[in-house]
């Protein structure tokens, strides 16, 4: 195999170009030995690429600086596209297979290159490395990115000037990251390019929290159905041409476009993007560059025409668009006659704008010829006795530190890799229908990585022809008062957005959770604060409030009169008939009854909860003790007929009194331990309700509570047995009837009023209980005392001593 660009020299470097980009398919039967391949589709790129090499060369040698007095030579051949044909011509360059004779037989002289340039394509480097890198032949790419390159245990001898694609794929994850791009589509190239590539870009941007909505398989349905509007593209030029075709077919615009610098910033398919379906697309671009007078050598293409004939003469028809004499077919008309002029030709061989890459291979052959340079000793000369190996070629390489013509650095570290430096460039159409690539950022791998993302320009043209950033998320943000909740076999970025529950809040946008709210607050509607919860208790302002004061008001008012009226007619027979001393005494107990219910308004405080209970205790005891005393003085003087007996002087006024506060002693002293022990206090009542507090006493001792009522009761159910025996007393003396009647009442609203205070919640409760005191104090008052009053005022006749012992008991009334 012969290569297809080929000059002496006395240190020649090898070339590795795919001039072609395909080839057709041969049908080999396996009888006889397979023939060459035949290629297709002319390349103008690589040819630009191996134009570039020979520029280098030829500055080289004519260097006195550089090598001085050595001659570069090159070997440079076509790949077709295919990997294998790559192997094969890297290892031609490494043995040499070209057929030399000699004196006594024909054998295979080793021809060794000292480096090897190129690969363009990350795939066929990856062969290539793969197949010479235990001779350590220098393989040194200017546009094969693939992070798997810099793996020096599997490629120890690959090097080259384009950052690798782990530092591109992080980039352009943190350039999705910084516009807020979560959901995004991506596009790669089933090769090593696009698979490494795409595979570090996904795991960087996972970690980013961005996620992917589908890989190549039936890419142009899948953009359809996706809700991704930013699609990374991950593919060489080439792939691209062939999906930008496809997508013009489906009119698929209105996508934000992510490139890599495959694409990004070729000038060729900006110029194919008729539909704009990649407008106002960003991404990764080698920073600009320029070599001086690299463009003239690359126009003149004499170097081409004195290599190989049969190259050039393809070169020349496709870039002109003619057919030389000797090749010409009846369909082709126009004839080509060797002098056409390329300044008005315009096609990818005259772009320039592909300057960055030229650069790359500008710098390749001068790294071998600084290393060459150190190797051999040069200064005025170079030492001739300096054998040179690839192996020492190749160190030399890995070390070299120098700067361009053009004040470029070139180095590279130790994975063989040079500084990752990108331009951060977009599409902006412009009026003239063209595309500019215009710079809107920088990213520099080697500063912080807080540093290394910068956006300047603020003048960003998007798909949508907006200054506003596109949106591109699986789920919309979740507002304040809602928490993510993940889709089920989804990624982490699709969520659904639920409301918080009663009680809890988010006050960020797109919480995880809810927090709880403190015991005392409670949710707002929006779920968004927390606000301080309704605290219940039993208020004067309130209707409830105001209509169990003036009930309690009106008790002792009517209380108050009753006892104006007794004590104004204190002297006679009916007032003084009632035992007068008891009946004032009950007077002012009843009083008291009415007034302690108001302790049970308003916000409970310490002395309020320890003083409602027990003034109703107390004074409920003393009006029962009243009411016993004036019914066991009732019952004594009527049932007492045997003569001789003298049982009222043993129940005089002063038993009375002693009875009275003996009975009153008992439940003062159970208050006194109750309050001591374990008092009545004010609590707040979160269980109730989950949205309010209720502010009520907790009784402290359960037993002190009920041993107060129960005592009450006791009192009660005696005096009604009691009154109950003295029923039947004369009609003209009808009190026993009336306590009977009080007593009833007072028992039958303490019955109800257990069950009733247990189920009523907050506030309810404490209206029961009060309830419960002026129903049976309003009993007490109007049973007992509203007749003696209507006598008194209404029927003074019947007010008469005759009238109060009435026919046949004038000896009881004597005794009472």
């Amino acid at each position: 195999m012969d290569p297809q660009l080929v000059k002496d020299g006395d240190i020649m470097l090898g070339g590795i170009f795919s001039f072609h980009s395909s080839w057709k398919n041969s049908h080999d039967k396996y009888i006889q030995k397979p023939t060459e391949l035949q290629c297709t589709s002319l390349n103008f790129r690589d040819f630009q690429f191996a134009q570039t090499m020979l520029f280098a060369i030829e500055e080289i040698n004519n260097s006195s600086d550089l090598l001085p007095g050595i001659s570069l030579g090159y070997k440079i051949y076509d790949t077709c596209g295919s990997i294998a044909r790559s192997v094969r011509v890297a290892l031609a360059l490494v043995n040499g297979d070209e057929m030399v004779a000699s004196a006594s037989n024909t054998c295979l002289r080793p021809a060794h290159v000292q480096a090897i340039m190129g690969e363009t394509s990350s795939s066929p480097s990856t062969a290539i490395a793969t197949s010479i890198g235990p001779f350590h032949i220098p393989l040194i790419s200017h546009f094969a990115t693939c992070a798997c390159l810099s793996d020096k245990t599997k490629y120890p001898s690959f090097l080259r000037t384009i950052p690798s694609d782990y530092y591109q794929s992080r980039a352009l994850a943190h350039l999705v990251k910084h516009f807020g791009w979560t959901w995004v589509g991506a596009v790669r190239t089933n090769d090593d390019y696009g698979n490494n590539g795409m595979a570090t870009f996904t795991e960087t941007a996972e970690q980013l929290g961005i996620y992917l909505s589908d890989r190549i398989q039936n890419i142009i349905e899948t953009i359809k159905a996706s809700t991704s509007k930013v699609i990374v593209a991950f593919v060489s030029h080439m792939d691209l041409v062939i999906l930008l075709k496809e997508f013009s077919k489906s009119n698929l615009t209105g996508y934000q476009w992510v490139g890599s610098e495959g694409w990004i910033f070729d000038s060729q398919i900006a110029a194919m993007d008729k539909n704009h379906i990649m407008d106002g697309a960003i991404g990764l671009s080698i920073p600009k560059a320029h070599v001086g007078g690299l463009k003239e050598f690359m126009l003149d293409i004499q170097p081409l025409n004195s290599s190989n004939n049969n190259l050039f003469t393809e070169f020349w028809e496709a870039l002109f668009s003619c057919k030389f004499k000797q090749s010409q077919s009846e369909n082709i008309q126009k004839e080509c006659t060797g002098h056409e002029d390329l300044t008005g030709v315009e096609n990818s061989f005259t772009d320039m704008s592909l300057m960055p890459i030229f650069n790359n291979v500008y710098k390749g052959v001068y790294a071998v010829a600084h290393a060459l340079h150190d190797i051999l000793k040069c200064n005025k000369a170079c030492s001739s006795k300096v054998k040179l190996d690839p192996i020492t070629t190749l160190q030399h390489i890995q070390k070299i530190h120098f700067k361009t013509k053009e004040g470029n650095e070139v180095y590279f570290n130790k994975y063989g890799d040079p500084a990752a430096k990108y331009e951060i460039i977009n599409w902006q159409l412009k009026e003239n229908d063209n595309v500019e690539f215009v710079t809107v950022g920088l990213y520099d791998a080697s500063l912080p990585a807080e540093k290394q993302l910068n956006i300047y320009n603020n003048s960003l043209l998007w798909a949508t022809k907006s200054l506003q950033v596109p949106v591109s998320v699986c789920s919309e943000k979740c507002l304040p008062g809602t928490r993510k909740v993940l889709q089920k076999g989804k990624p982490v970025c699709c969520y659904d957005c639920v409301i918080c529950a009663e009680g809890e809040i988010s006050n960020i946008t797109d919480s995880i959770t809810c927090l709880k709210c403190p015991p005392e607050f409670w949710s707002n509607e929006k779920r968004d604060a927390c606000i301080k919860k309704e605290e219940l208790f039993l208020s004067y302002k309130e209707i409830m409030g105001t209509l169990i004061t003036a009930a309690s008001l009106l008790g002792t008012c009517l209380t108050a009169a009753v006892a104006v009226i007794f004590f104004r007619h204190r002297k006679t027979p009916l007032v003084r008939a009632n035992n007068s001393e008891l009946s004032f005494l009950l007077l002012f107990s009843l009083t008291l009854s009415f007034l302690c219910s108001l302790t049970f308004i308003g916000r409970p405080s310490e002395w309020s909860c320890m003083l409602r209970h027990t003034a109703f205790g107390i004074t409920f005891v003393l009006c029962i003790s009243c009411v016993l005393g004036k019914t066991m003085v009732v019952l004594m003087a009527f049932k007492a007929t045997l003569p001789g007996r003298k049982v009222m002087k043993l129940f005089g006024p002063t038993e009375q009194r002693l009875s009275v506060l003996a009975f009153t002693l008992i439940q003062g002293i159970v208050c006194i331990l109750w309050l001591t022990i374990s008092p009545p206090f004010p609590m707040k009542n979160f269980k109730e309700f989950k949205d309010k507090i209720i502010l009520e006493c907790a009784l402290g001792s359960v037993v002190g509570f009920w041993s107060v009522l129960l005592y009450i009761g006791l009192l009660a159910v005696l005096c009604f047995i009691c009154a109950f025996l003295a029923r039947k007393l004369p009609d003209n003396f009808n009190e026993a009837k009336f306590i009977t009647f009080s007593m009833l009442i007072f028992c039958a609203v303490w019955t109800t009023f257990i069950p009733a205070y247990v189920s009523s919640p907050g506030k309810f409760s404490v209206a029961v209980e009060i309830f419960a005191i002026l129903a049976s104090s309003f009993g007490l008052l109007i049973c007992i005392f509203i007749p003696k009053c209507y006598i008194i005022l209404l029927k003074p006749s019947k007010n008469t001593k005759k009238n109060m012992m009435g026919k046949g008991h004038h000896n009881h009334f004597e005794k009472i």
